[in-house]
C-alpha cells in the first residue's frame, strides 16, 4: 500500500517554501536598491554634468563661430566701403566721369581684390548716372526717385540692403558721397551678391546647421541653405531687439508648429541695420551628447542586467544555504530527540537488567541447591536422576546467559565497559562477525576474514572495541542493504602498528562528506534511521585507546575503514615476539 502524505508535513514543506521565496525576492530587492540607486544616481550626475559641460562647449564654439564670420562680414564692407572712398578720395569728378577712366578703375579694382565690385558708376545731385563702368546698359540711368540714392545724399558712406533695382538681379550697393565745385555728388559700387553670399553660406555645422542674413524689415539679405519664413518667430522677435554692442552675440533655443527645438546664434551687422541669424536643430548640434547618452543607456542597461542576475544568483544561493543550515538544524533537532530517546532506553535496559539479574541469581542458586540435594540417598537410585542432572545443568546454563545478556545491557547503559582486559584481537572480531552474521546473511552480504593468527594478545577495554567494530561493520551493512555485496576485515601488523580494516563494495560516500563523517550528528541516512553519533563516538574511542582511525571511500567503488593502533602501548605484557602465552 503506497505511503500517503501527511497533510501537516505538506502544508509545513508549502509554508517554507513561501518562506524561502519571500526571503530571495526580499533580497534581491535589497541588492537591487542598494546597488542600482546609487549607480543610477552616480551615473544621472556624471551625465547631467558632462550635458552641461558639452552644451557650454557647444554654445562658445556656435558664438565663436558667429562672432568670427560677424567680423569677417564688417571687416568686407569696411574694406569695400575703403576701396571705394579712397577712389573718390584720389581722383576729381571729372577724371571718373570719364568712361574709360572709370573702366580701367573698375579693373583695377577687379584685379586687386577680387571680382566682388560688378560695377562703378558716378551720380550727380540730380541723381543721374553720368559714368558708368560695368556690364550693363546703365548710362544716364536716373536714380533720383531710388530710397537708397536720397539716403546715400544725406550721408557721407552709405550700404544699401539687398534689392534687385533697374537690373533685375539681387545686389547691394556701396555709395560714397563728395562734393565738386559746391554741388555733391555719389560714387557707387555694386557688390556681387554671389560672392557675398558665400562668405555667408561657409557657415555650416553639421547636417542642418545654416546661416543667413535679414534686415531690419525681415527680409532676406542672402540665400539661405533651408526655406526660412522671415515673417514668423523667431526671427521677428530677433529683429525687435535693440541694437546690442558691436561684439555682442546672443544665443537661444525656440521650438517650431511641428515641434522641432532649434538652437539661434544672433550678431548684428553694419552698424544693427542687418541681422547675422545661425540656426541648427538642437538634436544635430548635441548629436555627440546623443550619441553618448545612447552608449550610457546601453552600458547602464548592461549594468542593470548584471545586477539583476548578480542579485538573483547571489540570493539564491544565500537562502540555499540557509535552507541548508534550516535542515540540518531540524536533522539535528530531531537526532538530539532520538539521542535522548535512546538515552532513555538504555535506563530503561539498566533498570530491566537490574529487575531481571535478581531473580537470575536466585534461579541459579536454587538450583545448585537442587543439586545438593540429589546427593542424598533419597535421590540417588532414582530412575530419573540422570533427567534432574541435565535439566539442572541447563538451568545453571540458561542462567548464565541471562547473566551475560543483563550485563551487556548495563554495558549499554553505561555507554562502554572501559574494564581493560587481555584478549586475543583475532577472537574478538570474530565474536563481533558472529553476532552480526544472521543480519549479513539476510542483506545479502558475505563477510570474509583475513585476520593474522600471529597477532600478539592486546591489552584495552573489550567493550571499547567491540562497540567501534560493531558500529563499523553495522554501517557497512546499512550502506549495503538494498543491493548486496561484501564485506572484508582483515587484522595484521604493519612496523610495529596493528592495522584493522573494514571494507565494503557498497556505494561509497561522495568526497564532499569524506571531511565530515566523524563530525558530531552528521549522518546521510534518512531521519530516525541514524543519529549521527556512531562514528563520532567510534573515533572518539580509537584516540581515547591511542590510535587513529582513517577513511577511504570511491564513489560506486566501496569504503574502507582502516584502525591504527601501536603495538607497544596495547601489546600485553605476557606476549612475546608476536605469541600470546
Amino acid at each position: 500500500m503506497p505511503l500517503r502524505e501527511n497533510p501537516n508535513q505538506r502544508g509545513q514543506n508549502d509554508e517554507g517554501q513561501r518562506y524561502y521565496r519571500t526571503l530571495t525576492r526580499n533580497m534581491v530587492l535589497t541588492i537591487i536598491l542598494v546597488s542600482f540607486i546609487p549607480y543610477v544616481i552616480v551615473t544621472a550626475i556624471l551625465l547631467y554634468q558632462f550635458h552641461a559641460s558639452h552644451r557650454e562647449k557647444v554654445i562658445a564654439h556656435l558664438e565663436g563661430l558667429v562672432k568670427k564670420h560677424k567680423q569677417n562680414i564688417d571687416a568686407f564692407l569696411k574694406e569695400k566701403l575703403g576701396n571705394l572712398s579712397s577712389l573718390a578720395k584720389t581722383f576729381s569728378y571729372e577724371e571718373l566721369s570719364n568712361e574709360e577712366f572709370l573702366k580701367n578703375r573698375l579693373e583695377m579694382l577687379q584685379q586687386a581684390y577680387g571680382p566682388f565690385f560688378v560695377d562703378l558708376g558716378v551720380i550727380n545731385a540730380r541723381g543721374i548716372q553720368i559714368s558708368y563702368a560695368g556690364p550693363f546698359q546703365l548710362v544716364k540711368a536716373s536714380y533720383g526717385d531710388s530710397g537708397w540714392f536720397k539716403s546715400a545724399m544725406k550721408r557721407e558712406y552709405y550700404i544699401s540692403d539687398v534689392f534687385s533695382g533697374l537690373r533685375g538681379l539681387p545686389h547691394f550697393i556701396i555709395a560714397v558721397r563728395e562734393n565738386w565745385l559746391g554741388d555733391p555728388w555719389i560714387l557707387r559700387g555694386t557688390i556681387d551678391f554671389v560672392a557675398f553670399n558665400n562668405l555667408v553660406e561657409q557657415i555650416r555645422i553639421g547636417q542642418t546647421g545654416f546661416a543667413f542674413i535679414l534686415n531690419r524689415d525681415g527680409e532676406l539679405q542672402t540665400k539661405p541653405s533651408y526655406p526660412v519664413r522671415a515673417d514668423h518667430e523667431p526671427y521677428a522677435a530677433i529683429l525687435k531687439r535693440e541694437k546690442r554692442a558691436e561684439d555682442q552675440v546672443s544665443t537661444f533655443e525656440w521650438t517650431d508648429e511641428s515641434g522641432v527645438k532649434s538652437i539661434y546664434v544672433t550678431a548684428f551687422l553694419k552698424g544693427g541695420d542687418w541681422v547675422l541669424v545661425f540656426q541648427q536643430k538642437v538634436s544635430d548640434a548635441f548629436s555627440d551628447f546623443e550619441r553618448a547618452l545612447r552608449v550610457t543607456m546601453v552600458v547602464l542597461a548592461l549594468g542593470l542586467l548584471a545586477i539583476l542576475t548578480t542579485a538573483f544568483l547571489l540570493s539564491r544561493r544565500m537562502v540555499g544555504r540557509i535552507a541548508n543550515a534550516d535542515r540540518e538544524k531540524h536533522m539535528m533537532n530531531e537526532q538530539v530527540v532520538e539521542t535522548g530517546k535512546l538515552a532513555s532506553v538504555g535506563e530503561l535496559a539498566a533498570g530491566i537488567a537490574h529487575e531481571i539479574n535478581n531473580p537470575v541469581a536466585i534461579m541459579v542458586e536454587e538450583a545448585g541447591w537442587i543439586e545438593d540435594l540429589l546427593e542424598d540417598d533419597d535421590f540417588k537410585d532414582g530412575a530419573n536422576l540422570k533427567e534432574f542432572r541435565r535439566a539442572l545443568a541447563q538451568i545453571r546454563t540458561q542462567g548464565k546467559r541471562c547473566k551475560e545478556i543483563t550485563h551487556k545491557l548495563l554495558s549499554f547503559a553505561r555507554k562502554t565497559d572501559e574494564r581493560v582486559l587481555e584478549f586475543d584481537i583475532g577472537e574478538v572480531i570474530q565474536d563481533i562477525v558472529a553476532l552480526s552474521g544472521q543480519r549479513a546473511k539476510y542483506s545479502n552480504v558475505a563477510v570474509k576474514l583475513n585476520l593474522d593468527n600471529a597477532l600478539p594478545k592486546v591489552r584495552l577495554s573489550q567493550a571499547e572495541l567491540q562497540q567501534v567494530l560493531l558500529n563499523l561493520i553495522n554501517n557497512a551493512l546499512d550502506a549495503m542493504e538494498k543491493q548486496g555485496g561484501s564485506l572484508e576485515i582483515n587484522s595484521r601488523e604493519e612496523d610495529g602498528i596493528l592495522v584493522i580494516e573494514v571494507a565494503d563494495n557498497g556505494p561509497g560516500i561522495p568526497a564532499a562528506n569524506l571531511g565530515r563523517i566523524f563530525d558530531p550528528f552528521f549522518t546521510t541516512k534518512p531521519v530516525g534511521k541514524g543519529t549521527g553519533l556512531g562514528l563520532s563516538i567510534c573515533y572518539g574511542i580509537v584516540k581515547k585507546l591511542g590510535g587513529e582511525i582513517e577513511v577511504a571511500s570511491t564513489v560506486g567503488v566501496g569504503t574502507t575503514f582502516r584502525i591504527k593502533m601501536p603495538l607497544e602501548k596495547i601489546k600485553a605484557k605476557g606476549s612475546e615476539n608476536g605469541k600470546g602465552e
